[in-house]
């Protein structure tokens, strides 16, 4: 579960209690305007140093670096990503984006050449925070769904 009332240890014999509603926006806007960038550092550094990031596309990877890692990745393949916010569902220190994700695969994505095929598909983010960064986030959505839109792999429609 990812939803906790208990207050979160922020240092030496000093606490943090949930973040506020407004914090928890502001946090999620400084997210969408450097996605809008393409900053991997800058969304890198929302992370917590021992975060869990789950990704159907990059596996289980753990802190902040490896959050960049993937980052730079991606923005590196699909050089005119956009990811548009359907929806923000804030519940404590928790969160859920519902996303929609466009793109060209323009570079090398995961050892695949540039197929110049564009991609659009709907994604959830979920996100639990301690101390203002991110500690959890597991990202849903169709990774194979994208290799069919980008030419990579052939499906029979159903």
């Amino acid at each position: 579960m990812m939803t906790s009332n208990h207050p979160t240890i922020a240092g030496a014999g000093e606490t943090q209690s949930t973040m506020t509603r407004q914090q928890m926006l502001d946090f999620f806007k400084r997210r969408e305007e450097a996605h809008e960038d393409l900053d991997a550092a800058a969304l890198a550094a929302g992370y917590a140093e021992h975060a869990v990031i789950e990704s159907p596309s990059a596996g289980v990877h753990i802190g902040r670096e490896a959050a960049e890692r993937t980052f730079r990745v991606i923005f590196n393949a699909f050089l005119d990503l956009t990811t548009t916010l359907d929806n923000l569902v804030i519940d404590g220190n928790s969160a859920v984006r519902v996303l929609t994700l466009e793109g060209t695969h323009i570079g090398e994505f995961l050892g695949i050449p540039p197929t110049g095929k564009r991609f659009k598909m709907p994604a959830v983010f979920f996100y639990e925070l301690e101390n203002g960064k991110i500690v959890r986030e597991r990202r849903i959505y169709d990774f194979t769904g994208l290799l069919v839109q980008i030419g990579v792999l052939k499906a029979k429609p159903a």
